[in-house]
């Protein structure tokens, strides 16, 4: 229940609301008396009747007096004007079922129905009917505004006609106080300063409060009362003209508290929410007071909207047929307002209207608070209600409310501002309940859930009830209600998540909820902003504006990114780290590769995984910006893995200078023991087949098999890491369906890498000591192969029990290679301590067949078409050395003539460099600089004055 201050302040405060009744109700009989045709009469009733209760009473004999009986059963032509619905049971005569006396046995007059109303007693009723007949057998025709009412009665009314001494003290103290209120405190017209009649009856006055007069009789002092009581009420207005109405209760706002008083009769006594039917007629006896209290139609509208809002409002606001009764009052009463310029009536109207449109803006500015599906059909009203009463408030220039107010709002601002209001409210209680309930675990089924995230979800809920039963009522006022309830929503929301984004440090699930449920809250509330404005002026831009974007997805976008350079920079220094301590041991595990690889791959793993497990939609999107970032970081394992194993070129030999062989060495020793070369005999030294060279043929298989079981492994998890995508987000990579294609490359390309310098290691290196120091040096026959044969085998052996089988023929095929390599540049660039006879060339054509064998091995190494392609170069290489030497000399100069012509005779040195070959010059010319031949020799100083030995 709620209590309204009210309008009129308090006039009387030392009048009680039952002592302003009675007063109320003698006015009211005295004003129906003094305007009947029928002569007053008195009918006295029973002792038993005297003394009940007529408002506790329901079969109260009737007074035959208020003249006229009610048995019209026409509609009542004030509730329809008023908009009222008719009850069931509501009639012409009302019912027993109101808590009115039984009309169907007896006929009950206006009157009557006002008194049980009002609560006056029969015994009471009485009383005033009995002094109004001594009052009327007195004063003959006069007429009740030319009377003070309060003094007659007085002057009428003896202690006799009391039950008892204290009523009719308290009695007589209500009608002094009613002389006091109505002639000195709120007098109609104003009291003179100089006018001593009022202090005498102020002391009159306080005298009789204090002890009983004796009013009944004439004296002195009732004489002395009575002159001052009509002084005062007859004297004349501001310009001097007199009047011919007795002013004592017609000042403001008595007259209004008084008015109120009989108003009220027009609700039923037993059911405070219904209007009588009979009130037509209630209201017809209500006006005969007009006269006494100085009221009019306007006034009495201002009165009777104030009294039907009173009542809703104070009886709880359930019965809606009292708001849309003042409703449709103030529309009368708005055109009252522009009528008139009576500054009494403006003060009476702002008065009034400023507690209505304060009311009502209390609600409507939270409206979520009162109204629901179920009283909807208020809301309607109660926001015509204010708006009506702002206009007609807007419209008064005198009006405080227009003061206080720069502009007058129209329908539309006033809803727009309910709106962000009462849903600002709404946001707010829903948040402070998700927080309460968060700490309470209330809610078991979604307490997992962050509170923000349980706030777009129940804000999402708030927004589509506010368009399925608030908005399509406001729509009547404001086009976009839906639209900017939902503008209103999304900014207190984004202010609540721009807090939280400002918080965020890293992604986290409880970051990527709040963010998933922002997103699709934002995609709700602008689906219905887009929805409500289809047919507006502007196609909703205007709200659409009010609503910048949560951009969710994009800080989801960053937040992931952010994410996966964190996983990804913590592979890389997780790379660096452990690939400083690893060993490369194949004997690690059994597939014989390094437990780093195993352990970046379980890596890489969980990282997909962890990544596919954030509750996110953009996975395709950003897929390929991690799987890129774990490509990097397998290209630099790669990179780290083979960084210093070398490549081929690594273990090439320099190719010494060109020099001629000295004939008859051979035959005087010149390759003595003692006169050996030194840099031969030197690597011979430095170089030996060692354990250790072993091991680390061991570990470069260990790093091929680790590079074949990354390839193997990240192809195998871009393929599993595709299937976990629908094929039209696969399609939509655009280009990038082939991940981890660059680490796969790089694999392939860093185990031919690393096969090359293995090869090259083990041949040019490893085996340098019986190669490249020992193959040929000196006499031929004497520095056969088979040395090297023995060594390159335990090298073989090591390496097909080694390396994966997967990339084992691709090794063996790559030392073949380095062997053929090997075998040639021992051939054409072996340096000063070897010389060739061509009688030698079956030898070296034998110990290349046994090379040959080696790989082949019977069929159990490398294919035969495979060796045969491999040995191509060496096979067009060896007829060279079975050449005769002039033969050799003339070829040799056809293709430097052919090649780079002749400069006066004189041929071109040519270049060192390039892939030997029986057509190129340079090769031609290194057979011969090792053709243990005078022919050779001398060709050689002469051409180019090559020396015999390195200097």
């Amino acid at each position: 229940m709620e209590s309204l201050p009210s309008p009129f302040g308090d006039p009387a405060p030392n009048l009680s609301d039952s002592e302003l009744r009675e007063t109320a109700y003698e006015i009211l009989v005295a004003a129906c008396r003094s305007t009947g045709s029928r002569p007053l009469t008195y009918i006295p009733q029973s002792p038993k009747s005297d003394r009940s209760s007529g408002a506790a009473t329901a079969g109260l004999t009737p007074s035959p007096s208020l003249h006229r009986s009610l048995t019209s059963t026409a509609a009542s032509k004030v509730k329809k004007a008023l908009g009222m619905k008719k009850r069931n049971g509501d009639g012409g005569g009302g019912g027993a079922s109101s808590g009115q006396p039984d009309r169907s046995k007896k006929s009950v007059t206006v009157g009557e129905l006002v008194r049980v109303q009002m609560r006056i007693s029969e015994q009471i009723d009485s009383r005033i009917r009995r002094a109004l007949l001594r009052i009327a057998s007195g004063q003959l025709g006069r007429r009740v505004e030319m009377m003070v009412l309060p003094l007659e009665l007085l002057q009428q009314l003896k202690a006799s006609d009391f039950p008892d001494q204290e009523e009719y003290e308290s009695w007589q103290r209500r009608n002094l106080k009613l002389l006091e209120a109505g002639l000195i405190l709120y007098p109609c017209v104003p009291l003179s300063k100089s006018d001593k009649s009022v202090q005498q009856l102020k002391q009159i006055i306080r005298s009789g409060l204090e002890r009983p007069l004796d009013t009944g009789k004439i004296t002195g002092e009732t004489q002395n009362l009575r002159s001052l009581v009509m002084s005062l009420a007859s004297r004349p207005n501001n310009n001097g003209i007199g009047s011919e109405t007795c002013h004592w209760a017609d000042g403001f706002p008595l007259n209004l508290r008084i008015y109120k008083m009989l108003l009220e009769s027009c609700f039923d006594v037993n059911d405070e929410l219904l209007i009588v039917e009979e009130v037509d007629e209630v209201l017809e006896l209500i006006k005969k007071t007009w006269p006494v209290l100085g009221m009019n139609q306007m006034i009495h509208n201002v009165c009777f909207l104030w009294v039907l809002f009173n009542r809703y409002v104070s009886t709880g606001q359930v019965e809606n047929d009292l708001l849309v009764a003042a409703h449709n009052l103030i529309l009368e009463i708005e055109n009252d307002a522009k009528e008139t310029n009576d500054p009494e009536y403006s003060k009476i109207l702002s008065s009034v209207l400023s507690l209505i449109v304060d009311w009502a803006e209390k609600r409507l500015l939270a409206y979520h608070d009162t109204f629901n599906i179920d009283n909807v059909e208020t809301l309607e009203t109660t926001v015509s209600l204010g708006i009506l009463v702002a206009k007609v408030l807007g419209e008064d220039t005198s009006s405080e409310y227009r003061r206080k107010k720069k502009h007058v709002d129209s329908g539309r601002d006033r809803v727009d501002t309910y709106i962000r209001s009462s849903l600002r409210m709404a946001f707010s209680q829903t948040k402070r309940m998700v927080e309460h309930s968060k700490k309470s675990k209330s809610r078991q089924n979604t307490s997992n859930l962050p509170a923000l995230a349980i706030l777009a979800e129940d804000i999402g809920h708030l927004a589509f009830n506010e368009k399925a039963i608030f908005s399509p009522v406001l729509k009547n006022w404001h086009p976009l209600a839906a639209g900017v309830a939902a503008a209103t929503l999304h900014s207190c929301y984004g202010t609540e998540l721009k807090k939280f984004v400002s918080g965020i440090t890293e992604l986290t699930p409880d970051a990527i909820r709040v963010l998933t449920a922002a997103d699709k809250l934002e995609k709700d509330l602008v689906q219905i902003a887009v929805q409500d404005a289809v047919d507006s002026e502007d196609g909703g831009k205007s709200v659409i504006r009010e609503m910048p974007p949560f951009e969710a997805e994009v800080v989801i976008g960053n937040l992931v990114k952010s994410w996966i350079k964190t996983r990804v920079d913590r592979l890389k220094e997780w790379i660096d780290r452990n690939l400083q301590q690893e060993v490369w041991n194949p004997k690690s595990n059994k597939l014989g590769i390094a437990p780093s690889a195993v352990d970046v791959l379980r890596m890489v793993d969980e990282t997909l995984e962890a990544f596919f497990l954030l509750p996110i939609l953009m996975h395709p999107v950003l897929l390929p910006e991690l799987t890129s970032g774990l490509d990097k970081c397998m290209q630099h394992y790669v990179s780290k893995a083979k960084s210093s194993c070398g490549s081929r070129n690594t273990f090439l030999p320099a190719l010494p200078a060109l020099t001629r062989c000295t004939v008859g060495s051979r035959l005087h020793g010149v390759f003595k023991k003692k006169e050996k070369p030194m840099v031969a005999s030197h690597r011979r030294k430095s170089h030996p087949a060692t354990s250790n060279d072993s091991a680390e043929i061991i570990q470069f298989c260990c790093r091929i098999n680790t590079l074949q079981f990354i390839r193997t492994e990240i192809e195998s998890s871009g393929r599993k890491t595709l299937n976990r995508l629908p094929d039209s987000e696969v399609a939509s990579l655009d280009g990038k369906g082939k991940i981890f294609e660059q680490s796969i490359g790089y694999c392939s390309k860093g185990i031919q890498q690393l096969s090359e310098a293995t090869a090259y290691k083990i041949v040019f290196h490893d085996l340098s000591n019986v190669l490249w120091d020992g193959l040929y040096v000196g006499e031929v026959p004497s520095s056969r192969i088979e040395p090297f044969l023995q060594e390159l085998e335990r090298c073989l052996e090591i390496i097909s029990s080694t390396v994966h089988d997967r990339v084992r023929t691709r090794v063996i095929s790559d030392i073949m290679r380095a062997s053929f390599d090997g075998f040639l540049l021992v051939l054409l660039a072996g340096g000063p301590s070897r010389g060739f006879t061509v009688q030698d060339s079956a030898a070296v054509e034998e110990d290349f067949k046994f090379l040959c064998d080696l790989f082949w091995s019977n069929g159990d190494g490398l294919p035969l078409d495979l060796i045969e392609k491999v040995s191509t170069t060496v096979k067009s290489i060896l007829p060279l050395l079975r050449t005769d030497t002039d033969s050799l000399i003339e070829r040799f100069k056809a293709v430097c003539l052919e090649n780079h012509g002749s400069d006066r005779g004189k041929l071109p040195l040519p270049p060192t460099s390039g892939p030997w070959s029986p057509t190129e010059p340079n090769t031609l010319l290194r057979v011969l600089c090792y053709r243990y031949d005078e022919s050779a020799t001398k060709f050689l100083k002469k051409s180019y004055n090559l020396p015999r030995k390195l200097t």
